[in-house]
């Protein structure tokens, strides 16, 4: 993958406390990002003075509550630069724009794959469909209490929504983990995300060659 996709974009990643959280960085890395990781008990102007290019809310445990500045970030960072939020992260985009967190409805999937059928755009543009992923998590967004900002972009074979997208922003959250091994089409998917990035990088550093 890293042969084939080098996006040398700023981005910063916030931690909530997760375990996995370098593994998200190290994925990254190798597609040529340069991540800074700042945990989320930080103020949002300190994360402000990173002036990242784009930027990723990452897994952890609990609620969107409970996920110190990250709500804070969604709202402001994801006014104007690509955001994507991972697992809890993808909750946090939820509870950000009026959505509700609950337990799910299939129980917890902690280390489980599995198929996942999405609309084959923004950060799913060339996955395939179903594609497997891999899943660690209790909580899900509620399908029935989703906010007209924002839209269901993928749903595993359970029916529990495993992707959201923004209408009008570019923000997307995934209830998966894209950096897994056992997630095969993850790089693919953090490639489309540093895409999105690169091509805002591209526009403000002058005219697209397009």
């Amino acid at each position: 993958m890293s042969r084939d996709y080098h996006y040398a974009v700023r981005l910063l990643l916030v931690d909530n406390f997760d375990s996995f959280v370098y593994n998200l960085a190290q994925a990254f890395g190798v597609l040529g990002a340069d991540p800074v990781v700042m945990r989320n008990d930080v103020s949002f102007g300190e994360l402000e003075a990173i002036e990242p290019d784009a930027v990723v809310i990452s897994p952890g445990p609990g609620t969107p509550e409970e996920a110190g500045v990250s709500i804070e970030a969604i709202r402001e960072f994801g006014a104007r630069l690509p955001l994507l939020g991972v697992c809890l992260g993808h909750q946090c985009i939820a509870a950000a724009y009026g959505g509700v967190v609950s337990r799910a409805p299939v129980g917890p999937n902690h280390g489980k794959t599995s198929a996942v059928q999405h609309d084959g755009a923004g950060v799913l543009s060339g996955l395939p469909s179903p594609f497997v992923a891999t899943r660690y998590h209790s909580l899900a967004v509620e399908p029935g209490a989703l906010p007209d900002a924002l839209e269901v972009t993928a749903r595993s074979d359970d029916g529990t929504i495993m992707a959201l997208r923004h209408r009008n922003l570019p923000v997307e959250g995934v209830q998966f983990h894209p950096e897994s091994v056992l997630t095969p089409d993850g790089p693919r998917l953090l490639a489309n995300f540093l895409g999105m990035t690169s091509g805002r990088v591209e526009h403000l550093a002058g005219p697209s060659c397009r």
